[in-house]
């Protein structure tokens, strides 16, 4: 039914006339509101209204507003003044005055706690062993030689600055999650896929930090990058088990070389050793032969000057010499002539024979 059937409007009029039975609906009265607000305020002022409450009143609403003024900016925290929205200052921890809402305000970030990120993966534990989800758009990085790693890393940051931190960046978790990212990929693309894996990994981590932050620093982030950790470094999984038989492979390899060169340093110096030997006793042999002819040279010339000197004497005494060298090693018989002219066996005595006898030769 329609408020026309009904004979009354929205105000409780009548239809379209005016008075009590043809007027149309009446607007509210707005003085009269007024009349019927100030006497409540009236009522509930002491001494039942007057200019003096009312001063009262609005002196304590203004005092109680004035208060809420008063914050404290715990430890670990750094408070970050505005007035009326504008970034005006910030506060070390303490009590602190400031204009109160709507005017001031002031936001109370932690810049102590350490927020963590994680890239290439989601949830905990380890992605092999389905304790975390491998995200691979974010962990598939190309190498410097043309490879492609999987890579899981965590990044660690605080803030560094309060009012950089709350109005510079609209989204700071995700501006940092892209820039690692994107630091990331740049180290290991200037790093082989067997550095990134063994030698140079902490040297990666080291790496992607320092550019991280800078980044961050450019984009006037206020955020400090705490630490960047790998938690994997791997070939992608359809090709890890081929990689893993090139390493055993390359292990193979590297430990026939140090068996090879163990071997070699063992043999090679022995070798040298009985080489410079050798030497050393043809260097001593000839310099014995050399003397040894020097002196018999040295003998000859002696004994032919003595010759020169004394022919007869030097003759007789060669001769007696050399009948001595060769008649003192044979047996001997001396035969002389006996009485009257004729020859005879002279008695002799063979000491030489006794006394080889005698010493049980």
């Amino acid at each position: 039914m329609s408020l026309k059937a009904q004979g009354g409007g929205p105000w409780g009029g009548g239809g379209n006339g005016g008075g009590g039975g043809g007027r149309g609906p009446q607007p509210p009265d707005i003085e009269e509101i007024l009349r019927k607000s100030q006497d409540k305020v009236k009522s509930l002022l002491p001494g039942g209204g007057g200019a003096k409450g009312l001063v009262l009143l609005l002196f304590a609403v203004v005092a109680v507003w004035s208060f809420s003024g008063v914050y404290r900016v715990s430890p670990g925290e750094q408070g970050v003044e505005l007035l009326f929205g504008k970034y005006v200052k910030r506060t070390p921890p303490g009590l602190h005055i400031w204009f109160p809402s709507p005017i001031g305000g002031v936001i109370k970030p932690n810049v102590e706690r350490t927020n963590t990120i994680n890239i290439g993966f989601r949830g905990t534990g380890d992605v092999a062993r389905g304790g975390a989800r491998d995200v691979p758009l974010e962990s598939l990085m190309l190498t410097s030689d043309q490879n492609i790693i999987d890579i899981d890393f965590v990044v660690q940051w605080r803030i560094k600055n309060a009012a950089d931190f709350l109005f510079n960046i609209r989204d700071p978790e995700t501006t940092v999650k892209i820039a690692a990212e994107s630091a990331m990929r740049e180290v290991i693309g200037q790093t082989t896929l067997e550095e990134a894996i063994t030698s140079k990994r902490q040297q990666v981590q080291q790496e992607s930090k320092v550019l991280l932050q800078k980044i961050l620093d450019q984009y006037g982030a206020g955020v400090s990058i705490a630490e960047i950790q790998m938690q994997k470094a791997d070939p992608p999984q359809e090709v890890i088990d081929a990689f893993h038989d090139v390493q055993r492979a390359k292990q193979d390899q590297e430990r026939s070389v140090n068996e090879a060169t163990a071997y070699k340093n063992d043999i090679v110096p022995r070798a040298k050793g009985q080489a410079q030997k050798m030497l050393q006793d043809a260097e001593a042999y000839k310099e014995r032969v050399i003397k040894e002819a020097q002196g018999e040279a040295a003998r000859f010339l002696s004994v032919f000057t003595t010759y020169l000197d004394a022919k007869d004497v030097t003759t007789r005494r060669l001769f007696l010499e050399t009948m001595q060298n060769v008649l003192k090693k044979s047996e001997k018989v001396i035969i002389d002539k006996g009485e009257g002219g004729g020859q005879g066996v002279v008695p002799y005595l063979p000491l030489p024979e006794l006394k080889k006898r005698a010493t049980g030769q």
